[in-house]
């Protein structure tokens, strides 16, 4: 019985993935903002088989709350096998771009924030001398784009982040997955107008319990992505920011 805990556990992608984590009978901790959501999803969760779920909420914002929640998740399961870093924001970007406070929001959510959980889980999973940190980044933070460059550069902060984190804790036998989904239809992207590229919480989800059980460093789910990004990557610079991308 692996004991599971996931932060932003009421976001789509983490809905669905604890969803295949309960059908395993895994024993898990919720962290989120919305505590109301949190106590319908941990109910969700035990009908469908979790082993026990438990809940509290979390402002990621709050950074001095940190330690306190990953210290009592650990207590209320009795350690902590994997975590699941899923929360995050799309912000509005041509509102960041004329305010200083708004871009900071978005970078202290996307980014800082799970940078400070990170390096918690981290020394703690390294001390226990295993288990798994995955953390839902995206492939907006492969190269800088001028429609989400505020949202971009977060993630590709946190993915240089756990590229360095992995090689540190790989001497410890500790895990470290970073997941790059595509576009995802979700609440949070519900304003965006959805096309053939568009993947469900569903499928992602099913793509990171194979990436957690294959022990993968990296995923980009859908996997064909990986084949987009590294075309776009690709591009020069002075063609690319000529693009409408």
């Amino acid at each position: 019985m692996q004991r599971i805990l996931i932060i932003g556990a009421t976001s789509a992608i983490a809905e669905a993935t604890a969803r295949r984590f309960a059908a395993r009978g895994a024993r898990l901790y919720l962290l989120a903002r919305n505590v109301e959501r949190l106590r319908d999803l941990a109910s969700d969760l035990a009908i469908r088989g979790a082993a026990a779920v438990d809940c509290a909420g979390l402002d990621v914002n709050a950074f001095d709350r940190h330690p306190a929640a990953i210290e009592d998740a650990a207590q209320a399961m009795g350690g902590i096998d994997v975590a699941l870093i899923a929360h995050g924001t799309l912000g509005d970007q041509a509102a960041c771009e004329q305010s200083i406070e708004l871009t900071l929001l978005e970078l202290s959510t996307n980014a800082i924030s799970v940078i400070s959980l990170l390096t918690l889980l981290a020394n703690r999973f390294e001390t226990q001398g295993g288990g798994s940190i995955a953390v839902v980044s995206s492939v907006a933070g492969d190269r800088g784009r001028r429609s989400n460059y505020v949202y971009g550069a977060a993630k590709g902060a946190v993915t240089i982040f756990l590229q360095g984190l992995r090689n540190r804790l790989q001497r410890s036998g500790v895990h470290v997955l970073t997941i790059k989904p595509g576009f995802v239809d979700t609440p949070m992207t519900a304003a965006l107008e959805k096309g053939p590229l568009w993947s469900s919480p569903e499928r992602i989800a099913q793509g990171i319990e194979r990436a957690l059980e294959g022990k993968r460093d990296v995923v980009y789910l859908p996997a064909w992505w990986r084949l987009v990004m590294t075309a776009i990557k690709l591009i020069p610079e002075r063609i690319f920011k000529k693009l409408s991308l």
